[in-house]
């Protein structure tokens, strides 16, 4: 059953990357006629057709199920988009939300009898993409790379919905599986979660980036964050289930990425450059793990024809004009009125230190 005209949606993770195009995008569609936004921290961000809700998915206690109950009850469809990147130091912390939280998410849509429920899978569901490089499809198997936490939990909330789905078969359930995400308002937030604080913003500019490092074998898809949401708004009023590849061309190696910044592509060892990172992240100088690394070597790439066809989707944005855009907001700092997405964490550049930099707190 889709969403019809006049009826209403429940995002939880609302004021992330994704959400806050997510909101945008339903906001604008006149077949919603109200969106609750679910989030740890209620925002200043009022975004039309939008009522907020404060909950914490990864609070460890027996009443938050029945806190989302009652949250989901008469919405016609719930988008669960919240999870944590940091702490990497912490696994125990992003499993507890991730994991747990999802599987708390999930109930509470089966117990408020909500029709539809969305879920943002990723690229790192993936199991290694196959020897030849082709592009793989949604049956491709959705392992992901155990050794780096995202992947395995997101690979493990794939088994939970395959075990769901049967369970609770008037629900129709349909999972985005994503490239890397990018837009101009989330990069002080991302650069906060991928690159830490150590990262002079003068050096992204390409005065003064003689050069990019070009990993051999380090090749990626990205997708704008706002075309990611079109996908999300579009699957709320098809009769469509099952898993759906997001990405735009072309795949961005270090090659694309110098050229983006006119600076000059060397290539570096995968060897060197893995033992820098891991250097780095255990002196806690860089938030994000070498076993992410090794996942990022192995990711397939996704032939999103089933997207373009099902849903009628197309990304706006090519891969390139994404990271411009991305790009152009970490030279300035750019950021939005949510916590997440803040241009600045309360307390300055100490407390960025030691909230993301460090790797030991969400």
């Amino acid at each position: 059953m889709g969403v019809k005209q006049g009826k209403r949606v429940v995002v939880v993770g609302a004021t992330g990357n994704v959400g806050t195009s997510v909101v945008r995008a339903l906001g604008e569609d006149p077949d919603i006629e109200s969106i609750v936004g679910i989030a740890r921290r209620i925002p200043a961000w009022s975004p039309p057709k939008t009522s907020w809700a404060e909950a914490d998915i990864g609070r460890a206690d027996s009443g938050l199920e029945d806190d989302l109950v009652r949250h989901f009850e008469g919405a016609d469809a719930v988008i669960h988009l919240a999870w944590l990147i940091q702490p990497s130091h912490r696994p125990a912390i992003t499993w507890r939300t991730n994991v747990l939280g999802g599987v708390r998410v999930f109930e509470a849509v089966a117990r408020a009898q909500v029709p539809v429920l969305v879920y943002a899978s990723s690229v790192g569901a993936y199991s290694p993409g196959p020897p030849d490089h082709h592009p793989v499809d949604e049956s491709w198997p959705t392992h992901g790379w155990p050794e780096a936490a995202y992947c395995r939990e997101k690979a493990y909330m794939e088994r939970v919905l395959d075990a769901f789905e049967p369970r609770h078969p008037r629900i129709r359930v349909v999972r985005m599986r994503p490239a890397f995400l990018f837009k101009e308002q989330s990069a002080a937030a991302q650069r906060r979660l991928f690159m830490g604080p150590f990262l002079p913003r003068r050096l992204i500019r390409s005065a003064f980036l003689p050069a990019v490092f070009d990993i051999p074998g380090l090749r990626l898809q990205v997708l704008h964050s706002d075309d990611a949401a079109q996908a999300y708004r579009l699957a709320l009023g098809r009769q469509v289930r099952g898993a759906f590849n997001l990405a735009a061309e072309p795949p961005v190696d270090g090659q694309v990425l110098a050229d983006i910044l006119g600076a000059r592509g060397v290539r570096i060892p995968r060897g060197a450059a893995r033992s820098a990172m891991t250097t780095a992240w255990r002196l806690h100088l860089v938030p994000p793990s070498p076993q992410l690394f090794d996942a990022a070597l192995r990711l397939p790439l996704m032939d999103t024809t089933r997207a373009h066809d099902e849903l009628g989707w197309q990304p706006r944005h090519s891969a390139v004009e994404t990271l411009e855009e991305f790009l152009s907001g970490l030279r300035h700092g750019t950021g939005m009125e949510t916590a997440p997405l803040a241009p600045k964490l309360p307390g300055g550049r100490l407390r960025e230190v030691v909230t993301t930099g460090v790797g030991q707190r969400p």
